[in-house]
Protein backbone atom coordinates (compact mmCIF):
# COMPACT_ATOMS: atom_id res chain seq x y z
CA UNK A 1 0.00 0.00 0.00
CA UNK A 2 1.14 3.15 -0.59
CA UNK A 3 2.11 6.27 1.70
CA UNK A 4 -0.87 8.37 -0.07
CA UNK A 5 -2.89 5.51 0.08
CA UNK A 6 -2.72 5.25 3.73
CA UNK A 7 -3.00 8.08 5.08
CA UNK A 8 -6.55 8.29 2.40
CA UNK A 9 -7.57 5.77 4.43
CA UNK A 10 -6.73 6.94 7.44
CA UNK A 11 -8.37 10.31 7.08
CA UNK A 12 -11.76 8.49 5.91
CA UNK A 13 -11.84 6.42 8.97
CA UNK A 14 -10.84 9.34 11.09
CA UNK A 15 -14.22 11.25 9.06
CA UNK A 16 -16.81 8.24 9.74
CA UNK A 17 -15.26 8.11 13.44
CA UNK A 18 -15.77 12.27 13.80
CA UNK A 19 -19.69 11.69 12.59
CA UNK A 20 -20.41 8.82 14.78
CA UNK A 21 -18.52 10.19 17.77
CA UNK A 22 -20.84 13.48 16.98
CA UNK A 23 -23.79 11.49 16.60
CA UNK A 24 -23.83 10.00 19.55
CA UNK A 25 -22.75 12.77 21.76
CA UNK A 26 -26.06 14.40 20.03
CA UNK A 27 -27.91 11.87 21.74
CA UNK A 28 -26.55 12.70 25.35
CA UNK A 29 -27.94 15.91 24.69
CA UNK A 30 -25.43 18.38 22.84
CA UNK A 31 -26.25 20.90 20.35
CA UNK A 32 -27.66 19.28 16.98
CA UNK A 33 -25.46 21.56 14.91
CA UNK A 34 -22.13 19.47 16.13
CA UNK A 35 -23.90 16.70 13.52
CA UNK A 36 -24.24 19.29 10.53
CA UNK A 37 -20.75 20.32 11.13
CA UNK A 38 -19.26 16.82 11.53
CA UNK A 39 -21.06 15.99 7.90
CA UNK A 40 -18.45 18.39 6.65
CA UNK A 41 -15.36 17.51 8.25
CA UNK A 42 -13.56 15.90 5.20
CA UNK A 43 -15.17 17.29 1.72
CA UNK A 44 -13.43 15.14 -0.05
CA UNK A 45 -15.48 11.99 1.19
CA UNK A 46 -18.76 14.05 1.77
CA UNK A 47 -21.29 11.52 -0.50
CA UNK A 48 -24.29 12.98 -2.25
CA UNK A 49 -25.89 16.10 -1.16
CA UNK A 50 -24.93 18.03 1.14
CA UNK A 51 -26.50 18.55 4.61
CA UNK A 52 -28.83 20.68 5.17
CA UNK A 53 -29.97 20.16 1.51
CA UNK A 54 -32.74 19.20 -0.57
CA UNK A 55 -32.16 16.39 -2.44
CA UNK A 56 -32.69 15.64 -6.15
CA UNK A 57 -35.53 14.33 -7.65
CA UNK A 58 -35.93 10.43 -7.85
CA UNK A 59 -38.45 10.87 -10.00
CA UNK A 60 -40.86 7.42 -10.43
CA UNK A 61 -38.67 4.22 -10.21
CA UNK A 62 -40.24 1.25 -10.17
CA UNK A 63 -39.78 -0.94 -6.74
CA UNK A 64 -40.12 -4.60 -6.27
CA UNK A 65 -44.09 -5.14 -7.92
CA UNK A 66 -43.03 -2.78 -11.06
CA UNK A 67 -45.18 -0.09 -9.45
CA UNK A 68 -43.90 3.66 -10.12
CA UNK A 69 -43.27 5.27 -6.50
CA UNK A 70 -42.16 9.12 -5.78
CA UNK A 71 -39.94 10.20 -2.87
CA UNK A 72 -42.82 11.50 -1.53
CA UNK A 73 -45.11 8.34 -1.78
CA UNK A 74 -41.74 6.83 0.60
CA UNK A 75 -42.02 9.00 3.77
CA UNK A 76 -43.21 8.54 6.84
CA UNK A 77 -44.97 10.50 8.95
CA UNK A 78 -41.80 12.71 9.50
CA UNK A 79 -39.58 11.38 6.66
CA UNK A 80 -37.75 9.08 5.10
CA UNK A 81 -35.05 6.98 5.77
CA UNK A 82 -33.31 6.25 2.22
CA UNK A 83 -30.39 4.43 1.12
CA UNK A 84 -28.79 3.59 -1.69
CA UNK A 85 -26.83 0.00 -1.87
CA UNK A 86 -25.21 -1.93 -4.78
CA UNK A 87 -26.98 -5.40 -5.58
CA UNK A 88 -29.41 -7.69 -3.39
CA UNK A 89 -28.10 -9.99 -5.67
CA UNK A 90 -24.15 -10.11 -6.02
CA UNK A 91 -22.88 -8.31 -2.79
CA UNK A 92 -22.90 -9.76 0.43
CA UNK A 93 -22.38 -6.50 2.20
CA UNK A 94 -25.52 -5.44 0.19
CA UNK A 95 -27.15 -8.13 1.84
CA UNK A 96 -26.29 -8.51 5.34
CA UNK A 97 -27.41 -4.76 5.45
CA UNK A 98 -30.50 -5.33 4.20
CA UNK A 99 -31.66 -7.89 6.45
CA UNK A 100 -30.05 -5.31 9.01
CA UNK A 101 -32.20 -2.46 7.80
CA UNK A 102 -34.94 -4.69 7.86
CA UNK A 103 -34.73 -5.20 11.80
CA UNK A 104 -35.49 -1.60 12.96
CA UNK A 105 -38.55 -1.00 10.34
CA UNK A 106 -41.25 -1.17 13.35
CA UNK A 107 -38.94 1.52 15.18
CA UNK A 108 -38.21 3.64 12.39
CA UNK A 109 -42.50 3.56 11.62
CA UNK A 110 -42.50 4.40 15.86
CA UNK A 111 -40.37 7.36 15.05
CA UNK A 112 -42.49 8.48 12.26
CA UNK A 113 -39.68 6.98 9.78
CA UNK A 114 -40.09 4.77 6.66
CA UNK A 115 -37.55 2.83 5.01
CA UNK A 116 -36.27 2.57 1.41
CA UNK A 117 -33.51 1.30 -0.44
CA UNK A 118 -32.50 1.92 -4.35
CA UNK A 119 -30.13 -0.46 -6.57
CA UNK A 120 -29.10 -0.54 -10.41
CA UNK A 121 -30.67 -3.91 -10.16
CA UNK A 122 -34.25 -4.49 -11.98
CA UNK A 123 -37.46 -4.99 -10.06
CA UNK A 124 -37.49 -8.80 -10.40
CA UNK A 125 -33.92 -8.84 -8.74
CA UNK A 126 -35.36 -6.88 -5.64
CA UNK A 127 -38.30 -9.09 -5.76
CA UNK A 128 -36.58 -12.43 -5.80
CA UNK A 129 -34.24 -10.60 -2.39
CA UNK A 130 -37.55 -9.48 -0.67
CA UNK A 131 -39.32 -13.16 -0.99
CA UNK A 132 -36.48 -14.97 0.16
CA UNK A 133 -35.66 -12.96 3.24
CA UNK A 134 -39.02 -11.09 4.40
CA UNK A 135 -38.49 -7.42 3.69
CA UNK A 136 -40.63 -5.41 5.56
CA UNK A 137 -39.82 -2.21 3.36
CA UNK A 138 -39.22 -1.09 -0.75
CA UNK A 139 -36.56 -1.70 -3.05
CA UNK A 140 -36.52 0.91 -5.64
CA UNK A 141 -34.64 0.02 -9.01
CA UNK A 142 -32.43 2.07 -10.90
CA UNK A 143 -31.66 0.49 -14.05
CA UNK A 144 -29.58 3.01 -16.01
CA UNK A 145 -28.41 4.69 -12.71
CA UNK A 146 -30.01 7.66 -13.65
CA UNK A 147 -30.83 8.50 -9.78
CA UNK A 148 -27.49 7.79 -8.80
CA UNK A 149 -25.65 10.09 -10.83
CA UNK A 150 -28.19 12.57 -9.96
CA UNK A 151 -26.99 12.16 -6.55
CA UNK A 152 -23.62 12.23 -7.46
CA UNK A 153 -22.98 8.43 -5.47
CA UNK A 154 -21.83 6.60 -8.41
CA UNK A 155 -18.68 4.26 -7.77
CA UNK A 156 -15.69 5.63 -9.83
CA UNK A 157 -13.80 2.39 -9.82
CA UNK A 158 -16.00 0.38 -11.90
CA UNK A 159 -16.18 0.69 -15.35
CA UNK A 160 -18.58 -0.58 -18.43
CA UNK A 161 -18.13 -3.85 -18.84
CA UNK A 162 -17.58 -4.47 -15.16
CA UNK A 163 -20.35 -6.41 -13.81
CA UNK A 164 -20.97 -3.43 -11.02
CA UNK A 165 -20.54 -0.67 -13.65
CA UNK A 166 -22.75 2.04 -12.58
CA UNK A 167 -23.21 0.95 -9.07
CA UNK A 168 -23.68 3.40 -5.91
CA UNK A 169 -20.91 3.95 -3.06
CA UNK A 170 -23.36 3.07 -0.43
CA UNK A 171 -25.22 5.65 1.68
CA UNK A 172 -27.78 6.37 4.17
CA UNK A 173 -29.64 9.53 4.29
CA UNK A 174 -32.18 10.44 6.84
CA UNK A 175 -34.70 12.51 4.88
CA UNK A 176 -37.87 14.91 6.75
CA UNK A 177 -40.83 15.37 5.07
CA UNK A 178 -39.46 17.93 2.35
CA UNK A 179 -37.11 15.76 1.23
CA UNK A 180 -33.94 17.63 3.22
CA UNK A 181 -30.93 15.62 4.09
CA UNK A 182 -31.32 16.02 8.21
CA UNK A 183 -28.18 13.38 8.41
CA UNK A 184 -25.75 10.78 6.17
CA UNK A 185 -24.36 7.49 7.46
CA UNK A 186 -21.79 5.92 5.23
CA UNK A 187 -18.24 4.13 6.03
CA UNK A 188 -15.07 4.40 3.95
CA UNK A 189 -15.15 1.38 2.32
CA UNK A 190 -18.33 -0.92 0.43
CA UNK A 191 -17.48 -3.94 2.65
CA UNK A 192 -18.64 -1.87 6.04
CA UNK A 193 -22.46 -0.63 6.23
CA UNK A 194 -23.73 2.29 9.43
CA UNK A 195 -25.55 -0.63 11.36
CA UNK A 196 -29.61 -0.06 12.29
CA UNK A 197 -28.44 1.06 15.84
CA UNK A 198 -26.95 3.63 14.36
CA UNK A 199 -29.33 4.50 12.06
CA UNK A 200 -31.81 5.19 15.19
CA UNK A 201 -30.07 6.65 17.18
CA UNK A 202 -29.02 9.51 14.67
CA UNK A 203 -32.87 10.04 14.29
CA UNK A 204 -33.66 9.98 18.20
CA UNK A 205 -30.82 12.88 18.12
CA UNK A 206 -32.37 14.66 15.12
CA UNK A 207 -35.63 14.25 17.05
CA UNK A 208 -34.09 15.64 20.16
CA UNK A 209 -32.70 18.19 18.86
CA UNK A 210 -35.70 19.63 17.02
Amino acid sequence: MTRHREVTMHRYREFFVIKTIAALFITFGLSISALVISAQANPAYDLGPAMGSKVPTIGMPQDETGTPRSLESLAGERGTVLFFFRSAAWCPYCQLQLMDLNSGVAELAKRGYRLAGISYEPPAVDADFIQKRGLKYPLLSDPKSEIIDRYKLRDPQYKKGSRAYGVPQPVIFILDRDGVVKAKLYEDTYTKRPPVKLVLQTIDALNKGQ
